[in-house]
């Protein structure tokens, strides 16, 4: 059904906008709702509403070009997405922006993409590009371009940095809004950050951090992702907050998006006996105003964005239109495939276990602790495990050696050693590491670390697991992280190596997920970049033998 059509649907019609829900049809022609009309007689119990919004998601943790995102999404009635392509910025910079926006337009979705402040995040990494004040201009004069990405730089912006102001004033000059990131920041720091005209945060964790945040005017994204998961945390904001609350997912793998998206946390949210209603203008019509969205909310002249479910229960899709264009049905994707090419950058050489073996400096290590659903990490100490003079992962007490090579140039490796990956034997290792997207990778031996590493070099880019002999890849040719490949053999790809690297011994839910935060500096507490080992509490280098 092409949007150059004229056609009509009957049920139960959600107004989110009158908040109530009443028995009627949906006239549609060319795309457009012509009009709503009531009608007591309509005796299909189907429910008509406004599509499904992500309203802070990194498109590229999904291993999809957009085009392929939007394949898997609109079976579960997401219409649009408010999407950083941060990932792929701190590759290709501006013109790595630009790609997903173009890829985006070749099918019927609305992709609402940001610019993205934080080019590199930090100065402690080696990324592949830099967005600067005059690069942010260009993003944000541009009508495809809604907002200012997440400000990952609390501390400049909490100290008033000038450079930092810089970029924010960009946004303010264009009326855009600004997205926050500020895990933990609360107090004063909170009140100071807002106040320099941020408006959003998906990075709380408690409730009282987020009640802190509404209180100084923030709305607050109750995020639910591959790894990262608050809603349990927050969904209780819906009591009294529901106005400053919006669904996102931030990050989602490709075997998790097979299996639902936005959707399964409103299902979550109405199973714990808040109002459908309610639960519906958080997901859908915050997100929509607060970012200027052009997308329908079932209103006379509004596009047809819209979902037909058959309950507000179980929320099972039955359909989703965009722009008038039926794009799923019945749990299959109406959207083709698209041709689209792969920009890379990856400059550097295999490596060999001579440059991760690590001299101790004494019998202490300082160990970073990974802990599954979260992007925090913690800070413990171990004795070190020395063999023929290199310290060495300890699987018996799940210390197990952490490496990041840089991919934009040939440099010394950087190691660390982390806690909670749980693996017994093996390596697995990744081109997708927040935010410079370095190679990471963590094992039980030096051996299977470098083999690891390697594959992905000689892939330029993608997600390996090794257990000896055995060795599984999936490749990642577009900035060594997406896919143009169908959407879902990537996610059955994906899923064969998870599986893996599980039977490998890892007890974490989403390991490479998991790996791939363990280089992101801006989220506390310990991390590693290509640079060294980093504290991200005082945001500096820190020393791995104590």
């Amino acid at each position: 059904m092409k949007n150059k059509t004229s056609y009509s649907l009957s049920g139960n019609i959600v107004d989110l906008i009158a908040e109530k829900i009443f028995k009627g049809t949906v006239h549609v022609n060319n795309g457009i709702i012509q009009s709503v009309e009531k009608d007591d007689s309509i005796t299909e119990k189907q429910f008509i509403l406004p599509g499904l919004i992500d309203s802070h998601i990194h498109i590229e943790s999904s291993m999809l070009v957009p085009s392929e995102f939007a394949r898997l999404a609109v079976v579960h009635g997401t219409v649009a997405t408010v999407s950083d392509p941060h990932e792929i910025g701190n590759v290709l910079g501006i013109d790595g922006i630009k790609y997903m926006i173009n890829n985006g337009k070749k099918v019927p979705f609305k992709f609402f993409f940001g610019a993205s402040s934080c080019v590199p995040a930090t100065p402690f990494e080696t990324a592949g590009a830099e967005l600067g004040v005059k690069e942010l201009d260009e993003l944000l004069r541009m009508d495809e371009i809604k907002y200012m990405s997440e400000m990952m730089n609390f501390p400049g912006v909490i100290n008033r940095d000038p450079a930092v102001m810089e970029k924010l004033d960009v946004a303010k000059k264009y009326n855009k809004p600004i997205d926050g990131h500020a895990p933990g920041v609360k107090g004063e720091a909170a009140k100071k950050y807002i106040e320099a005209g941020i408006t959003t945060d998906h990075e709380c964790f408690t409730m009282e951090e987020a009640l802190e945040k509404i209180k100084y005017g923030m709305k607050i994204q109750i995020r639910e992702g591959s790894a990262a998961k608050n809603f349990d945390a927050l969904v209780d904001l819906l009591e009294d907050h529901a106005d400053h609350v919006l669904f996102c997912s931030d990050d989602k793998h490709p075997d998790d998006l097979v299996k639902g998206h936005i959707n399964q946390m409103l299902v979550r949210a109405i199973q714990r006996g808040y109002d459908p209603m309610k639960v519906l203008r958080s997901a859908i019509l915050n997100p929509i105003q607060h970012y200027n969205l052009e997308v329908g909310i079932l209103q006379q002249g509004d596009p047809a964005d819209m979902i037909v479910v058959d309950n507000l229960n179980d929320f099972n899709i039955k359909s989703t239109f965009v722009n008038g264009e039926k794009v799923a049905e019945n749990g299959k994707s109406l959207i083709d495939t698209v041709e689209e090419n792969q920009p890379n950058k990856f400059n550097t050489q295999t490596i060999t276990e001579s440059e991760i073996r690590l001299t101790p400096k004494s019998n202490i290590l300082k160990v970073m602790k990974a802990f599954d659903g979260q992007l925090i990490t913690g800070v413990e100490q171990t004795d070190v495990k020395v063999e023929n003079g290199n310290t060495v992962s300890d699987p018996e007490n799940d210390v197990l050696k952490l490496v990041v090579v840089n991919r934009y140039q040939k440099a010394k490796p950087a190691i660390a050693f982390i806690q909670g990956f749980g693996l017994k034997s093996g390596a697995i290792a990744s081109s997708v590491a927040h935010d410079s997207h370095n190679i990471v990778a963590v094992g039980v031996s030096d051996a299977d670390i470098v083999k690891a590493i390697n594959l992905v070099i000689n892939e330029q880019g993608g997600v390996v697991a090794v257990d000896g002999e055995t060795e599984k890849v999936l490749p990642l040719p577009v900035a060594g992280l997406m896919s143009t490949k169908n959407g879902y053999s990537v996610a059955e790809r994906y899923h064969e190596i998870d599986l893996l690297s599980h039977k490998m011994g890892s007890k974490l839910r989403a390991p490479f997920m998991t790996l791939s935060f363990m280089a992101l500096l801006v989220i506390p507490e310990l991390k590693l970049s290509d640079k060294g080992l980093f504290d991200g509490t005082t945001f500096s280098f820190s020393n791995l033998f104590l």
